[in-house]
C-alpha cells in the first residue's frame, strides 16, 4: 500500500467560550475535590454531535455552554461562529441525492426540501413513526409503527403495510432496503430470556425493577415489495449484522454465534435462489471484535473489517466475482472505516504509535492512502455528513480535552477546529502531562502501555506511595496521548494525588483494545491473571527506571466496573503488591454478571453451567475471605448494570469470614454511572480518605 503525505494546514474557528461562574476570578488555580467533582466542571462540557442539519452546512451538538451538566442543544455553522442555542429539532434523514429529507413531528412522518421548504405530511397515525428509511431511489420511504413495517410512496399516493404481527408475536425491526422493491427485516424473540431484578428503595414502596435480560433468537427476512413473499436469511441465537447493495442484488448478513467464536459473511444472490455463500470466515478461541462491513454507494463491492491476520484490517470483495483482497496489513488497527465514493475509503488507523490516531481516504484502485492528519493526536467519534464531504470527529492531546475538528473531504487541506469550548478556568490550573511509555512485560513478548504521574516536587533519591488505576470495561483502552474522555473525572484526580506525595500509575492490561486480537483475548476463560500481571510488571518497570522511587510496600488500586473487579482481584492474588483497594460498581461474582449480561460475559467466560471453574477462578469473591488488606466497598443501590447484589456479596463474605478492615458506602439514588455531582464527591472524598489512611500510616 502506497502512502501519501498531504501537506496539513491547522485552521481554527474560533468559538468563544460564553461567560460562565467557572470563570470567576475567585475560583482556585489548583485542584481541590470539591472543584473537581461538583459544578460548574472544571473542563467544561464536551460538545457532541448531535446530527446534520438538512442543508448539511451546519450541525446540531450537544452542549452546555456554562459548564453545568443539564446539556441542550447548539447550532453549529460549519463555515465558522459561536454555537447558537436551539430548540428540540426533529433528526432529519436524507434521501439518496440529498435533496430531500424526512423526520417525524408529533409522531408524524414528514417530508420537505432540504433546506426545509415546501414541508408535506405523508404519513400521520394515533401511534408515532420511527426507523425512517429512504429507498436507494428516493421515491419510497420505510418506517416502524405500532411493531409492524410499513412503506410510503413520496411523490404520489400509496401506503403499503408490509408485516402484520400477532398480539404475541415480537415486534418487526426495520434492518434497510434490498434495492427499491424489498426490504430486510428481523424480529428478536425473548421468550427464552430471563427476569432479572434491579429494585428501587428511595419512593413510598419499593419497586422490584424487573427487567429482561437474555440474547435473543433472531430470525432476520428478505421481504419483496411486489409479491409480498418474505425469505428467511437466518434465524437462531445468533449476533448479525445486515447490509444490501444500492441495486439489491446482493445481501450480506454478517453472521457470528452468540458466542462471538466464528463469523461467516453469508451472501445471498438474489438474481439466483438466493442461497447463501460463504464469502468469508474467521474463528478464534477468544472473542471477536472490531468487525463490521458496509456496501460501496453504488457499486457491488463490500468493504469489512476483520482481526483475521491478527490485527483489525481492511479487505474488500467484489461479488460480482466473489474475489476477496486484504487492503491493508501490519501489526496496527484500522479503527473505523466508511466509503466516500465507490473507489475511496476514508479510515482511521493506529500505525504512528498506539496512542495516536490519524485519517487517511484510501483509493481502492492503486492501492494508495493519502495520510490527512499531521499532528500527534487521538482521534475518535467520526461521524460522516450524508453526502459524504464532511468528516467530523473529536480530537485531543495531553491535557487538551477534546473539540470538533473537521475535514473537508471533497478538498482535503487539513483539519479546521470547529469548537473551542474548554473554558479559561481550566488554563488556570497547573496540569502535570503524563509520562506516556511503551514497555515490554515479563516474558519478553507482550508491548504494554502505561501512562505514570509524579508527585508535586518529586525527588527521586525518595520513596512514594502509589495510586494505581485500573480502567473499566475490560475491553477499552484509556493509556492514549489525550484527555480521558471516559475518565475525565479520574484525570483530575490523579493530578490531584500529586499534590498528595502520590505516584499514579495507569497500565492498558491484557483485554484493552487497540493492541491486536492476541493482547486481547489472552484473559479467555480467566479475567484477572493477566491484567494482575501486566500491572505488576509496570510497577516493577518503572521502579527500576526510577531507581526506587516507588515505596512497593504502600501500593493502592482502585477502579469502577471493571476496573473494580480488578482492585479486588488483586487484593487477593498479589497481597504481597497491593495494600489496599477502592472497589466502584466492581463486579465480584461473575455469574451474576452472565446472567445480567450475557452478551459481555458468554464470549469471555463461556456458560458457567458448562465451564464454572472459568468463573470460580475470575471472581474476587471466590478468595474473598482470603483478604488481608484494607478495601471500601463504594456501589450505586439501584445499579442495572453491575447489581448492587455483588456489593452485598462481597460484604457479606467479609463479615462471616472475621475480615474487619473493609469499608461500604451504597448510594440510594445512583446507577451504574452517577447522576448527581454530590455522589461524585462523596465518593472520591471517601477514596481519597480512605488512601491517606492506608498508604501513609506505616510509612510516615
Amino acid at each position: 500500500m502506497k502512502r501519501i503525505l498531504l501537506p496539513v494546514i491547522i485552521a481554527m474557528i474560533v468559538v468563544p467560550f460564553f461567560d460562565a461562574p467557572l470563570a470567576q476570578a475567585d475560583e482556585p488555580d489548583r485542584l481541590t475535590l470539591e472543584n473537581i467533582f461538583l459544578e460548574p466542571v472544571i473542563p467544561g462540557i464536551r460538545p457532541s454531535l448531535h446530527s446534520f442539519a438538512g442543508d448539511q452546512q451546519s450541525v446540531y451538538i450537544s452542549w452546555n455552554d456554562s459548564a453545568y451538566f443539564d446539556t441542550g442543544l447548539y447550532k453549529l455553522d460549519l463555515d465558522g461562529g459561536t454555537p447558537e442555542p436551539a430548540e428540540d429539532v426533529n433528526r432529519v434523514f436524507h434521501s439518496q441525492n440529498n435533496r430531500l429529507i424526512a423526520y417525524t413531528k408529533d409522531g408524524d412522518l414528514y417530508i420537505s426540501n432540504a433546506d426545509g421548504s415546501a414541508e408535506r405530511n405523508l404519513f400521520s397515525s394515533e401511534d408515532n413513526v420511527y426507523s425512517i428509511q429512504w429507498s436507494p431511489n428516493g421515491r419510497s420511504i420505510a418506517f416502524g409503527k405500532s411493531g409492524d413495517i410499513w412503506v410510503t410512496q413520496v411523490s404520489r399516493p400509496g401506503l403499503q403495510q408490509v408485516t402484520r404481527k400477532s398480539s404475541d408475536e415480537p415486534n418487526f425491526s426495520l434492518n434497510g432496503w434490498a434495492g427499491n422493491q424489498a426490504l430486510i427485516i428481523s424480529q428478536s424473540d425473548h421468550s427464552d430470556s430471563r427476569t432479572i431484578y434491579f429494585p428501587t428503595y428511595l419512593g413510598d414502596f419499593v419497586s422490584p425493577g424487573g427487567t429482561t435480560r437474555g440474547i435473543p433468537a433472531v430470525t432476520v427476512q428478505r421481504a419483496d415489495l411486489e409479491t409480498g413473499e418474505r425469505k428467511t436469511l437466518v434465524d437462531g441465537v445468533h449476533r448479525s449484522s445486515t447490509s444490501a447493495s444500492a441495486s439489491g442484488r446482493f445481501i450480506a448478513v454478517d453472521h457470528a454465534d452468540a458466542a462471538l467464536k466464528e463469523r461467516k459473511l453469508k451472501i445471498f444472490d438474489t438474481h439466483g435462489d438466493t442461497t447463501a455463500s460463504v464469502l468469508f470466515e474467521d474463528s478464534t478461541d477468544g472473542w471477536l471484535h472490531g468487525h463490521s462491513m458496509e456496501f460501496a454507494p453504488s457499486d457491488e463491492k463490500l468493504m469489512f473489517l476483520s482481526e483475521q491476520s491478527g490485527w483489525n484490517h481492511m479487505y474488500i470483495a467484489d461479488l460480482r466475482t466473489g474475489s476477496v483482497e486484504q487492503h491493508t496489513d501490519g501489526d496496527f488497527e484500522i479503527t473505523w472505516a466508511s466509503w466516500i465514493g465507490n473507489n475511496t475509503i476514508v479510515y482511521a488507523n493506529n500505525e504512528a504509535d498506539y496512542g495516536e490516531r490519524h485519517l487517511f481516504v484510501y483509493n481502492t484502485q492503486n492501492g494508495t492512502a493519502e495520510q490527512l492528519t499531521e499532528r500527534e493526536a487521538y482521534r475518535y467519534q467520526f461521524s460522516l455528513s450524508p453526502d459524504k464531504s464532511t468528516l467530523i470527529y473529536a480530537k485531543t492531546y495531553f491535557n487538551e480535552p477534546y473539540d470538533l475538528f473537521k475535514i473537508d473531504l471533497s478538498n482535503p487541506s487539513g483539519e479546521i477546529q470547529l469548537t473551542n469550548s474548554v473554558p479559561e478556568q481550566f488554563q488556570v490550573i497547573d496540569w502535570q502531562e503524563e509520562e506516556y511509555i511503551r514497555f515490554t512485560g515479563r516474558d519478553g513478548e507482550t508491548g504494554l502501555s502505561m501512562s505514570v504521574l509524579y508527585p508535586e516536587g518529586y525527588n527521586p533519591e525518595n520513596t512514594y506511595p502509589v495510586v494505581v488505576f485500573a480502567h473499566g470495561a475490560g475491553s477499552l483502552q484509556n493509556v492514549y496521548k489525550g484527555w480521558s474522555n471516559n475518565y475525565w473525572r479520574e484525570y483530575m484526580f490523579h493530578q490531584y494525588l500529586t499534590y498528595h506525595d502520590y505516584i499514579v500509575v495507569e497500565v492498558d492490561f491484557r483485554h484493552s483494545t487497540g493492541y491486536g486480537r492476541k493482547f486481547r483475548e489472552d484473559v479467555t476463560n480467566w479475567m484477572g491473571k493477566y491484567e494482575t500481571i501486566d500491572i505488576v510488571d509496570g510497577l516493577d518497570w518503572l521502579q527500576e527506571e526510577t531507581g526506587g522511587a516507588l515505596d512497593l510496600d504502600n501500593v493502592g488500586i482502585y477502579g469502577g466496573s471493571y476496573g473494580g473487579f480488578m482492585a479486588l482481584y488483586v487484593l487477593t492474588d498479589k497481597p504481597d503488591r497491593f495494600h489496599a483497594g477502592a472497589a466502584l460498581r466492581k463486579v465480584s461474582n461473575w455469574r451474576n454478571y452472565y446472567y445480567a449480561n450475557p452478551w459481555y460475559t458468554l464470549p469471555r467466560l463461556g456458560d458457567p453451567d458448562e465451564v464454572p471453574e472459568h468463573y470460580d477462578r475470575s471472581s474476587p469473591l471466590t478468595h474473598a475471605s482470603e483478604l488481608e488488606h484494607p478495601v471500601i466497598l463504594l456501589h450505586g443501590l439501584i445499579d442495572d448494570n453491575v447489581g448492587s447484589q455483588d456489593a452485598f456479596q462481597y460484604a457479606e463474605e467479609l463479615i462471616q469470614s472475621g475480615h474487619e478492615q473493609f469499608e461500604m458506602m451504597i448510594y440510594p439514588s445512583e446507577r451504574h454511572g452517577f447522576t448527581s455531582p454530590n455522589s461524585w464527591y462523596d465518593e472520591y472524598r471517601r477514596i481519597f480518605e480512605f488512601f491517606e489512611e492506608h498508604l501513609k500510616s506505616e510509612s510516615e
